[in-house]
């Protein structure tokens, strides 16, 4: 198994209702039939020329699923007795060497995806959007690339190659946009 999925972090393992219902390793988490745990997505973002533009990251190939696709800007677990937020905050700053402004939760949901290597994802994800401040310095081990983009192109992007993101990207990537919109 890669690395980051072997790394000794304790997961968050959460009930439906995303209440707290004990721990388990990276590894015990997600392989076989995936057990609900803790999670959150970060979307950044930035006043662009045409409008609010997205920091979008893509996985790099040796991530131990969805290698090589397109997410949000960051996503990972808190810490055991880590708020989801300053989580949040901690991640962007060691995979993208960049600091967050303003971080906010917008909403929540779970989801699950299996992947052919045996992982299986099933989060209670809390998605987190805010700014963008300061240099990008990318953690290779995590992202292999960002680009910004504008909502619209985004929409279309996901509607027509949704193939080049990962399975939670959608729903995150929606929900940010519609919080930027209103």
């Amino acid at each position: 198994m890669e690395n980051d999925l072997s790394r000794d972090d304790l997961l968050i393992l959460v009930d439906g209702l995303d209440r707290e219902v004990g721990t388990a390793t990276k590894l015990e988490a997600h392989i076989g039939k995936g057990r609900l745990h803790r999670a959150f997505s970060v979307v950044l973002v930035r006043d662009g020329a045409g409008g609010p533009e997205m920091l979008l990251s893509r996985r790099c190939e040796g991530k131990y699923h969805s290698g090589g696709l397109w997410a949000n800007t960051c996503c990972s677990h808190p810490r055991t007795g880590e708020e989801v937020v300053d989580a949040a905050y901690r991640r962007v700053k060691e995979e993208l060497g960049c600091e967050a402004e303003g971080l906010r939760e917008v909403c929540a949901f779970v989801y699950r995806a299996e992947f052919d290597n045996g992982v299986t994802e099933h989060e209670y994800d809390h998605v987190i959007v805010g700014g963008f401040a300061g240099q990008l310095d990318l953690d290779p081990s995590e992202v292999s690339e960002v680009r910004w983009i504008g909502f619209d192109d985004l929409a279309k992007e996901l509607a027509e190659d949704p193939e080049k993101f990962t399975a939670w990207a959608p729903m995150v990537l929606t929900q940010a946009m519609q919080e930027f919109q209103e």
